[in-house]
């Protein structure tokens, strides 16, 4: 695929979420949970402009993806999109002008073609999205799947997330570190249960379907502080898609063609993928 869309994580983890899609015109702002000042010195940091942001979709109403938002609202003119239960489930929310997408919607946005579809996490309606261009021949150009926050993937979640080209795809905690922590029984529970967060090792087993010959770029998110290392993480992901290490702290992987590489994302450290 030719690089059209490029991903920009400003914040990844439960303290606070936030990532920009940059497509050929304009781009889309993913989640807003964390403050302005830090979302702007993010984007600063990583090249990204973000007068140039077209619109904001939002995955759920958890406070971690959604607390700065309001703050970001009263300087943006652009849509604001989520569904009906994440407009509802908080107030604050539900006083902004959103327009209201569901789960089987599909936008147009900044050049791309935005497929919109559920997720599974313990909130009202929550969504992940795959953003794709074309070529002048209708075929297409360039693909990125975007999915976090859910304990288990959708039979609609498996279908966009599909060949994708940068593939951004919770990988939340290892089971053993979970297993074993200081996190209370029924948190546990929670975490790693169908309405939960996918697990390192969840994560590495869709990779077997997920992955194709388009895919170039898996990029590891929301990252549990207390029951993950970003080492571990990806020494998971690489071992499904066969990629290496290819530094000593194994936070990056590469298959041995260079093809396809595998990071992960971050609380405090922005990322781009282009």
């Amino acid at each position: 695929m030719t690089p059209q869309i490029h991903l920009h994580v400003l914040a990844s983890g439960s303290k606070g979420n936030a990532a920009v899609v940059e497509g050929p015109a304009g781009s889309v702002l993913i989640d807003d949970g964390i403050a302005r000042r830090t979302l702007l010195a993010r984007a600063s940091e990583l090249g990204v402009n973000m007068d140039d942001v077209r619109a904001v979709l939002l995955t759920h109403e958890h406070t971690d993806h959604v607390s700065g938002l309001p703050v970001f609202a009263n300087h943006f003119d652009g849509p604001l999109f989520a569904t009906a239960g994440t407009i509802s489930a908080r107030e604050r929310l539900s006083q902004l002008p959103f327009e209201v997408i569901n789960h089987t919607d599909a936008l147009e946005l900044c050049g791309m073609h935005v497929t919109v579809f559920p997720t599974s996490h313990d909130v009202a309606d929550p969504v992940g999205f795959r953003f794709a261009t074309t070529d002048e021949n209708g075929e297409l150009a360039d693909a990125l799947g975007y999915c976090t926050d859910t304990g288990v993937l959708t039979d609609e979640a498996g279908q966009a997330l599909t060949g994708c080209r940068v593939l951004a795809l919770e990988s939340n905690h290892d089971e053993r570190m979970l297993a074993t922590g200081p996190y209370p029984g029924y948190l546990k529970q929670r975490i790693h249960g169908r309405q939960g967060h996918l697990s390192n090792a969840q994560a590495a087993d869709a990779l077997q379907d997920l992955v194709t010959n388009e895919t170039e770029v898996i990029v590891g998110m929301h990252l549990s502080h207390e029951n993950n290392r970003p080492s571990v993480a990806v020494r998971t992901l690489a071992a499904a898609v066969g990629a290496e290490a290819t530094n000593e702290t194994f936070t990056e992987a590469r298959t041995p063609d260079g093809h396809l590489t595998v990071c992960v994302s971050a609380q405090d450290a922005p990322l781009s993928v282009w």
